[in-house]
C-alpha cells in the first residue's frame, strides 16, 4: 500500500465500478486507512474517499467502508491534518493578504 501512484477499481453497492487514484495512507491505532480521489474527478472540490484496510483469511488485503462514526471521524480528522500540511499550506500562504 505504499505506492502511492496506485489505481483502485471499486465496485459501489449497485454494481457500478469507478477508479479512484490513492493519495495517502495512515497507520491509527494498528490499522491501515487509504484516502483515494476519483481518477474522473470533475468537480472544483477535492473530494476523496477513506477505506479501511483488512485482510482475509488468505492475508490478501481488500477495502472495506468505515461503518462506526467515531472511527471515521478520528480517522478524517487524521487525514485532514496530514493533507492540510502536506497540500493546503502553500495555498493557505498565496491566499493570504499581504501586510504593506
Amino acid at each position: 500500500m505504499a505506492d502511492m501512484d496506485q489505481i483502485f477499481t471499486l465496485t459501489d453497492e449497485e454494481g457500478n465500478e469507478s477508479q479512484f487514484e490513492l493519495i495517502g495512507n495512515l497507520d491509527i491505532n494498528g490499522n491501515t486507512y487509504v484516502a483515494l480521489v476519483p481518477v474522473d474527478n470533475n468537480s472544483e472540490e477535492e473530494e476523496y474517499v477513506i477505506l479501511k484496510v483488512e485482510e482475509d483469511e488468505n492475508g490478501e488485503e481488500f477495502l472495506v467502508t468505515i461503518d462506526d462514526d467515531d472511527e471515521f471521524d478520528e480517522v478524517a480528522d487524521a487525514f485532514e491534518d496530514e493533507f492540510m500540511s502536506e497540500f493546503d499550506y502553500d495555498a493557505a500562504e498565496e491566499e493570504a493578504p499581504t501586510e504593506e
